[in-house]
């Protein structure tokens, strides 16, 4: 980007996505940040329509073309962008008009994912969830397991000198019952309060396992897709429990595409990735970047806000705390994850430490 001084350093050391579209909707540039986000180089797409990456129709052409009538700068929060060469982005969006662009009535587009600040709060609010969960959990397995067992106990004598058409009620009690005991167990998972003990995990070998089992189990009519960057270090922390959570948000990806959808698990190191620690002082760099995708119809709306809280689910007999559980393993491990969910695309996205 060329406007009487060589900005290109500058240009290229921006933290955000940016590029600049002339009057036409032509990219003239796009910085290092944007070819990370997108998957796709500025010599491919210098020069080029911004409608052959981003569909016409879209709010961000809407924006630009709002810019372009204002003579000034708009700006919209959480903005969903279906670039081609990548998954859907949910993205805060600012366009500026360039005055000082000759004439050529030029825009520079910066896009920002969403802050830290709010990585910060849901990393916070998906921890608070498991603690609900976990008091909860602790009460529950005392108040109510031990009067199940002595129901369902009740039930079998009752059965064996029931009438005809009371020994299907006694199946029943007995059968629900039961239920209720397994949604204690699987609740009982958040009652362990010990600190992670922290070996160095490889993160592929537990994906690469996860996917082989899910490929004989629940996920054989599931087309896999793995693309691991070899050069990505260890993590630190439990590799049982780190497999536990990707096998979880693997299972729920398969239920949503169905027989002939695609799941896609994929890592990259990004560095200059911070957050701040639950004091709010302590900053952990978290470089690794797992996400596993599906091409399913994607989470309803409604809850999308709250998937990692406990108990709820848009499943129909789910007991929604799969999620819960896999929010609660990652905050443990020091990461933090996210879900970026729209039409046709749904991805998780976990940022890791370091093995020291």
């Amino acid at each position: 980007m060329e406007t009487g001084l060589n900005y290109t350093t500058l240009w290229n050391a921006l933290p955000y996505p940016a590029m600049v579209v002339n009057s036409e909707n032509r990219i003239l540039a796009f910085n290092t940040a944007a070819e990370q986000i997108f998957s796709v180089s500025e010599r491919s797409v210098r020069g080029q329509l911004l409608e052959n990456y981003a569909s016409h129709g879209s709010r961000l052409m809407t924006l630009i073309a709002q810019s372009r009538s204002a003579n000034g700068s708009v700006s919209e929060r959480d903005i969903e962008i279906n670039w081609t060469t990548s998954e859907i982005k949910q993205l805060n969006v600012q366009v500026t008009k360039l005055h000082d662009s000759g004439g050529s009535d030029a825009l520079l587009v910066v896009m920002q994912p969403g802050s830290i600040a709010e990585k910060m709060t849901r990393r916070l609010m998906h921890r608070d969830a498991a603690r609900s969960v976990t008091g909860m959990a602790a009460a529950l397995s005392h108040e109510i397991k031990n009067p199940l067992a002595a129901i369902s106990g009740a039930a079998q004598l009752l059965q064996m000198s029931a009438a005809d058409g009371e020994v299907e009620l006694c199946e029943l009690i007995q059968e629900e019952s039961a239920r209720i005991q397994r949604l204690v167990g699987r609740m009982e998972h958040f009652t362990d309060s010990r600190p992670v003990e922290k070996h160095p995990v490889n993160l592929h070998d537990a994906l690469r396992k996860t996917c082989r089992a899910a490929q004989v189990g629940f996920g054989a009519n599931v087309t896999f897709f793995e693309y691991y960057d070899p050069s990505l270090p260890n993590t630190s922390g439990d590799r049982d429990q780190l497999a536990q959570a990707f096998q979880n948000l693997v299972k729920n990806a398969s239920e949503a595409v169905g027989e002939g959808g695609t799941i896609m698990l994929k890592t990259a190191y990004r560095p200059g990735i911070r957050l701040s620690g639950a004091d709010g002082h302590e900053r952990q760099s978290l470089p690794l970047e797992v996400t596993i995708s599906d091409n399913g119809p994607g989470i309803p709306e409604d809850f999308a806000p709250h998937i990692f809280e406990p108990f709820v689910t848009s499943k129909s007999g789910g007991a929604g705390l799969g999620l819960a559980l896999v929010s609660k393993i990652i905050a443990d491990h020091g990461g933090t994850i996210e879900c970026e969910s729209g039409s046709g695309r749904t991805t998780f996205r976990m940022l890791l430490p370091v093995h020291p």
